[in-house]
């Protein structure tokens, strides 16, 4: 699928995205410790413009990712955001110093990557994930904010993202979420970070990843968007078309949303942002949708399929900027490829019982009886008049003498 070529060198790792206007670069941090600042928000209730482009409403009924894992290397997921409560598992952090299980965020990157995968509807907000039924597996492997690389925080070892890597393999997971890339400077080799993606492959898993937002700075391939089997997904805005620092090549498979882009803040509310981070896990929210509707495809026929069912792109059906086009996550899951079939989702449970709804459903029921009879004695009475009127007359003109005497 990708034409790759090994890195010489290592660059920093880096988070590729823009959040809220400011440009992230993920380097990890050692922070066991409580956050020191909030990014809480406030609410935001329009419907987001992904969610106006798909009508996931077209989605099958009970197709949301249910029994489905991702899991989302990043900065930590904060599991106590209103939309994500319930959905996060403990996981991991692999930070120098780091001591949490993943479920807490001082960044805010993983929160919001997260939420646009698996944010849970609540009322008063429009916006929800895509699969909102998936559970989400939290590994931290950064949380340095771009600008701010002299505060001491050093980035995880290509060693500690391998173990992070294997530590989701081992969990199981069904989709390994990245919105990060290595790029091609500094010193160092990726053997092992390889190493351990190939093995999550093979342990049938799907791997996606951001391709970078450096397109106007020298347009570095990014690792591991650029490896075999791994899907590179670039970023589009509300028009459709690419983000000037989405990073173009051939280790674009397809493109998805990533233009100003609502999503989760830690502890509450939300914000915007703008980067190939933010498409990526649009990939993989839609590859958990599919996993779940199609639990036979292998991981390949899963990426296959996503591609396969890619809306067209300005660049065509194959271009460096776009891939094959512009993710579609309806069509995903609702077209027939190869012949598929979709797994049978089980009929919705019988209604629990409401002892004042059945009280009211009895006492309309008696009343409805009761003016069924009151209306059948209507008619008798009716009737009864209606042959006293004719027979009173012809009896008094008788003198109610039997006819005929």
């Amino acid at each position: 699928m990708h034409r790759t070529r090994q890195p010489a060198v290592l660059a920093a790792l880096t988070v590729v995205l823009t959040f809220g206007g400011v440009g992230i670069s993920t380097s990890p941090a050692a922070a066991a410790a409580p956050c020191t600042s909030s990014k809480a928000g406030e609410p935001i209730a329009e419907k987001p413009w992904p969610q106006q482009r798909w009508d996931l409403s077209a989605l099958p009924r009970g197709i949301t990712g249910a029994d489905v894992t991702v899991a989302v290397l990043d900065s930590g997921v904060d599991a106590d955001h209103p939309q994500l409560r319930g959905a996060v598992d403990p996981g991991l952090d692999v930070l120098p110093d780091g001591g949490t299980d993943g479920r807490q965020d001082c960044v805010g990157h993983g929160t919001g990557v997260a939420s646009i995968i698996a944010a849970r509807p609540v009322p008063g907000v429009a916006f929800r994930g895509l699969a909102p039924g998936v559970r989400i597996l939290p590994i931290v492997v950064s949380k340095q904010i771009a600008g701010a690389e002299s505060t001491g925080d050093k980035p995880a070892s290509v060693k500690d993202m391998a173990r992070a890597v294997r530590f989701a393999i081992s969990r199981d997971v069904d989709v390994i979420n990245l919105s990060l890339s290595y790029g091609e400077s500094g010193s160092g080799g990726l053997e092992e970070f390889r190493d351990a993606i190939r093995e999550a492959i093979a342990a049938d898993i799907v791997v996606v990843a951001a391709v970078g937002n450096a397109k106007q700075r020298s347009n570095p391939t990014p690792y591991p968007a650029a490896w075999d089997g791994v899907l590179g997904v670039a970023a589009v805005d509300a028009d459709g078309q690419r983000l000037d620092a989405s990073q173009t090549g051939t280790y674009v498979d397809l493109a998805a949303p990533g233009g100003e882009v609502l999503m989760a803040l830690p502890t509450r509310g939300h914000t915007r942002g703008s980067g190939t981070s933010f498409a990526t896990p649009m990939v993989a929210a839609t590859a958990a949708l599919v996993r779940q509707a199609y639990p036979d495809l292998t991981e390949e026929q899963v990426r296959k399929r996503l591609m396969a069912t890619a809306d067209p792109a300005p660049g065509g059906r194959r271009s460096d900027g776009y891939g094959v086009g512009i993710l579609n996550p309806v069509r995903a899951v609702t077209e027939i490829v190869d012949g598929q079939p979709r797994a049978a989702i089980p009929p919705l449970p019988p209604r629990k019982d409401d002892p004042v709804a059945e009280a009211a459903a009895a006492r309309a029921a008696e009343q409805h009886s009761r003016a069924l009879w009151l209306a059948a004695l209507g008619l008798v009475l009716a009737g009864f008049v209606l042959v006293l009127a004719v027979a009173l007359p012809n009896g008094i003109r008788r003198r109610w003498r039997p006819a005929g005497s």
